[in-house]
């Protein structure tokens, strides 16, 4: 079934709000109050949930351990996610601190760098030196990779990655943007592009606010 990104990132954001809704004891939900969470209408929410088979119960709503399992198999993410990070400075150090280990499946497995100060094959989540990164991704099958590193430095690493023939998804947070191909689907994360789309929907609605 060929799926749209948006409908791939909606479905992530309700198994997000229904993973935390089950962490408070809730057992059922209804698509409006699922369409509330996300800022989207309940109709879009079944339609959503329909294309996979997930329906709910007339006036009953949804079971939300249903859904999640559902949801979680649809994605591919009914096992860890497990994935690396290339480049060790203070972005991918974050990432190591916060997802090493698993957390909400995600699981960081190790760190890579050029740095010989910054290895550490002996800790919790190692960080090994760049030159094992391939022997690494194809011992493990690792499918995605997150890249933190110079922007210099990226598009050689991208190239490498899509040569290990593990690979097929990359976050990028470097500065250079990275184009997808048939091969790896490139996800760029592009901090200072997000801050400034925030300050103008900000700037837009002090205008309107000023017009009304």
């Amino acid at each position: 079934m060929n799926v749209n990104r948006e409908v791939v990132e909606r479905l992530s954001r309700y198994r997000s709000v229904l993973l935390r809704l089950q962490a408070l004891g809730l057992a059922k939900i209804f698509s409006d109050n699922l369409g509330d969470a996300l800022g989207i209408s309940g109709s879009q929410v079944r339609k959503d949930f329909a294309a996979f088979g997930m329906r709910g119960i007339k006036r009953g709503g949804f079971q939300i351990s249903d859904l999640l399992s559902r949801i979680s198999e649809v994605l591919g993410m009914s096992g860890p996610l497990a994935t690396v990070v290339i480049g060790c400075g203070k972005i991918g150090t974050a990432l190591l601190r916060t997802y090493g280990g698993r957390r909400e499946g995600v699981s960081v497995m190790a760190g890579f760098d050029i740095n010989a100060k910054l290895l550490a094959p002996e800790a919790d989540v190692p960080i090994f030196d760049m030159r094992e990164m391939i022997p690494f991704l194809q011992k493990h099958a690792i499918r995605v990779a997150i890249l933190c590193t110079p922007e210099d430095a990226a598009p050689g690493i991208m190239e490498q990655l899509r040569s290990s023939g593990m690979v097929k998804g990359v976050l990028n947070f470097t500065p250079s943007p990275l184009r997808s191909d048939n091969m790896c689907v490139v996800q760029n994360i592009d901090i200072c592009m997000e801050l400034e789309k925030l300050f103008s929907v900000i700037h837009l609605m002090g205008k309107t606010e000023e017009g009304n």
